[in-house]
């Protein structure tokens, strides 16, 4: 079996500088934060999930809400080190069993989300993941989702926040954490 070397990062700004960022993606005038510059680096991943996770420690949790597609990519290793389960929520047509959907605004347009009906059970403390808070669209209508099947939204845990965009305000008082800030 490999040895496992663990390392930290020393700084939040270490870690920004993992994150690339593409002009005009998807689309002219936007600006794309790239994460996947800072997956392949090991511990750069290690870290921002345990960032992502250190406000949550010690706390009930018994369902994580991934949200696609990138939620999925922190949500997993999240519920894991939560011993919690993991529950998707995807885009329309993506989820093979009965579901509930929600319409949402995003930055450059709108979607369908859905979760399986079953997925969480009424009373159950939910923690939702995602890898940025943008304005706010999509969180927003993931927590209608846990709320209508009676999860309780414990708390929104983010890698990035974009905090010009403000989506933090539409979140009525949630607990929102982030570990990066723009």
């Amino acid at each position: 079996m490999p040895t496992m070397e663990v390392h930290t990062i020393v700084s939040l700004e270490e870690l920004r500088a993992k994150i690339r960022e593409v002009p005009d993606f998807p689309k002219p005038g936007i600006l794309f934060y790239d994460i996947t510059t800072l997956l392949k680096d090991a511990a750069a991943y290690r870290e921002a999930i345990d960032l992502m996770l250190a406000p949550y420690a010690g706390e009930p949790i018994d369902i994580v809400v991934g949200m696609e597609s990138r939620g999925f990519i922190f949500s997993a290793p999240m519920a894991y080190q939560l011993n919690a389960g993991l529950v998707p929520v995807r885009k329309l047509g993506k989820l093979p069993a009965e579901t509930i959907t929600v319409e949402y605004a995003l930055e450059y347009g709108s979607n369908t989300l859905e979760i399986h009906r079953d997925a969480i059970q009424p009373g159950q403390k939910v923690l939702v993941v995602d890898d940025l808070l943008a304005t706010g669209g999509t969180v927003h209508g993931t927590i209608e989702l846990v709320e209508r099947l009676k999860g309780e939204v414990v708390g929104l845990a983010f890698l990035v926040e974009l905090d010009f965009l403000k989506g933090r305000d539409r979140l009525d008082g949630r607990r929102v954490t982030s570990v990066i800030q723009y």
